[in-house]
């Protein structure tokens, strides 16, 4: 099993920045997608970025322009830089991983795991 770890989140006002991170740990033997995911009360979570482990990404429409996913493979860790925020990016934003682990006998791809989430409130 592999746990993430999201921080960074907080208050800001309308138009300020924050950035959060999610740290990988775990029998890893390979991660491959990480993403960021987000959810609004009363609506559906949905995704806000995501990178491969070659460093391609996408983002919602929403976000374009103005947040900026990266990661370090190094340190089994991906950040979500986010710029000019809005109050519509008020939400629990959740850190995504693919990836293969393993034991002491096997390896298990195809497995995902999720953070605990980490609150944003944007103020107007």
């Amino acid at each position: 099993q592999v746990q993430l770890v999201e921080s960074g989140g907080g208050l800001v006002q309308a138009g300020g920045s924050l950035r959060l991170s999610c740290v990988a740990s775990g029998n890893i033997f390979r991660i491959n997608n990480m993403g960021w995911y987000r959810q609004a009360p009363g609506k559906q979570r949905e995704l806000v970025a995501a990178v491969t482990s070659s460093g391609s990404t996408n983002y919602a429409d929403s976000v374009k322009g103005r947040f900026t996913i990266s990661r370090d493979n190094a340190k089994n860790t991906v950040y979500l830089q986010m710029n000019s925020l809005r109050p519509e990016d008020t939400a629990v934003y959740y850190c995504n991983a693919n990836y293969a682990s393993y034991s002491a006998t096997s390896v298990r791809v195809g497995a995902v795991s999720w953070g605990q989430g980490t609150q944003v409130t944007v103020s107007s």
